[in-house]
């Protein structure tokens, strides 16, 4: 083969993977560009389906507006955006607060699981691994008469310490995967090493295994962050008013005429920027994480 030829194939391929990346991005996040332009729509807008700003629309503040965090309102008082901030803070609270419990108590465990031999019954160490992982082949729906009963006999309903409890156990599983893989990656001799100083077994964990893990805690925390911060159907079972999250609110946004579009496209806006930034962000952290004993 000559070389001309060579390189004539490499350069099509390569062509055909960036035209192919290209064509999946596009697809990945025409979603939100669909999102963010329809929360600067009006009806009429939204209804023609008008996809490019100042081409085939006029950008308005409506959606925004509606919402009491356009330029014009944002000085005015408005119960909606006082509804607003307090979904807000209930969902960065929940998620947050599940999101640390998990990653604490699913850091144990996995370590555990990870150095010792346990026994069980007939259960060891791989047994008890996918008994965690088969949590989450249970569909949220058959779990929910269970927590409704038990959260109203327990007066947990429409509380915030009631719903980091319900999202802790949702994400421990996921926690105790990534942390697994996280600390079979660490070679045992560090720890031995460090028995042979004196350090204790928590004195190793705390001081050798965790900061080597610290990429995994994080992306553990990450992704436990955004399971929490779009949950819906617990949210919306189990509270009312006062522990109510954002997509609770965000699909409640209907009027008498039908779905607000423009006012849930600026909620729903407004919920995925604070996941965008954590991306944008801790991109290197989520990368290195799940990746992490994936090459031995």
């Amino acid at each position: 083969m000559r070389p001309s030829a060579g390189l004539a194939r490499h350069t099509l391929l390569r062509c055909l993977v960036y035209g192919a990346l290209i064509l999946w991005a596009f697809i990945s996040l025409f979603p939100i560009y669909w999102t963010v332009t329809t929360s600067f729509k009006v009806a009429v807008d939204v209804t023609q389906g008008h996809l490019i700003p100042w081409l085939d629309f006029k950008p308005d503040w409506k959606g925004w507006r509606s919402l009491g965090l356009s330029p014009d309102t944002l000085f005015q008082t408005s119960t909606v955006r006082d509804e607003f901030l307090a979904r807000f803070e209930n969902s960065i609270v929940m998620s947050v607060g599940a999101s640390l419990l998990a990653v604490a108590i699913g850091s144990l465990a996995a370590y555990g699981l990870s150095r010792f031999d346990y026994k069980f019954l007939f259960w060891r160490n791989k047994d008890i691994s996918f008994f965690f992982l088969s949590q989450l082949i249970l569909p949220p729906v058959v779990l929910a008469m269970p927590f409704l009963v038990l959260y109203k006999e327990l007066a947990l309903l429409d509380t915030r310490i009631g719903l980091i409890a319900l999202y802790t156990l949702t994400v421990l599983p996921i926690v105790i995967w990534i942390m697994r893989d996280q600390f079979d990656a660490i070679p045992n001799e560090l720890e031995q090493a460090a028995y042979v100083d004196g350090c204790s077994i928590w004195g190793a964990f705390g001081r050798i295994v965790l900061p080597i893990a610290l990429p995994g805690m994080v992306a553990a925390f990450i992704l436990s962050v955004v399971i929490c911060w779009n949950e819906y159907f617990f949210a919306a079972l189990l509270t009312s008013s006062n522990a109510k999250t954002l997509p609770v609110m965000v699909a409640s946004q209907t009027g008498s005429q039908g779905i607000n579009w423009w006012s849930m496209a600026a909620l729903s806006t407004a919920a995925i920027a604070p996941l965008a930034i954590i991306a944008v962000f801790l991109e290197r952290y989520i990368v290195k994480g799940l990746t992490a004993g994936s090459v031995k």
